[in-house]
């Protein structure tokens, strides 16, 4: 698999949303904003614990979605430590994979750790999404996947290029000490939901690597 830089990075992570507030929702509902109908898609293969993205978590990749490690080159001016910091931290968290679903949906999956140890789980996730402006109206629930408790958030994100809300979701889970957040995120060129099957397929099989 070939490493993503930070000029690839550029191109698709300023296709993501922001965040913002504290709302609790305890979820179960169809339709908005959680849209528990949609159902997750089958697996043909597994991301995480080793190549091409080691994570402490191990979660099924969706049909046509190619998943690459996302490095960052050292920079080598202030200018580029700026752009560097803004393109792949976020909220205390690092990136570190992205799933590419453009093959067959326009969208994608990014997966971040928090770059503090033992940092809780709900504590990362509200931590990131209230780390990027122009979004409102979060809300966060938690859900459980075999013996590993998640928390969830959804919320409005604003897309300055089709002047319009967009909304996105992401997880959080402690494994370990580590703390591993997923978000999903379609491009403008899509719609939301179309990146759910792939994301509940990430939340339905996460387990901690061994």
């Amino acid at each position: 698999m070939g490493r993503l830089t930070i000029a690839a990075a550029t191109l698709t992570i300023g296709l993501l949303g922001g965040c913002g507030g504290t709302g609790e929702d305890a979820g179960g509902a169809t339709g908005e904003p959680w849209h528990d109908e949609v159902t997750a898609a089958a697996s043909v293969d597994m991301v995480g614990g080793g190549a091409p993205c080691p994570l402490p978590v191990t979660f099924g990749l969706a049909d046509g979605w190619a998943a690459e490690p996302i490095e960052t080159p050292a920079a080598s001016d202030e200018l580029g430590d700026i752009v560097a910091e803004a393109l792949t931290r976020r909220g205390g968290s690092t990136v570190r994979c992205e799933l590419d679903g453009r093959a067959v949906v326009p969208g994608f999956l990014r997966v971040w750790t928090a770059d503090d140890a033992g940092t809780p789980a709900r504590q990362a996730l509200e931590a990131f999404v209230t780390a990027e402006p122009e979004s409102s109206g979060p809300q966060y629930r938690q859900t459980r996947t075999g013996d590993l408790d998640v928390v969830e958030a959804t919320w409005l994100s604003r897309r300055a290029l089709t002047d319009s809300d967009v909304r996105e979701w992401a997880l959080a889970v402690t494994v370990a000490n580590r703390t591993v957040l997923v978000e999903a995120s379609s491009t403008s060129l899509g719609e939301p939901v179309d990146v759910l099957p792939a994301y509940r397929l990430a939340r339905d099989t996460l387990v901690a690597t061994p």
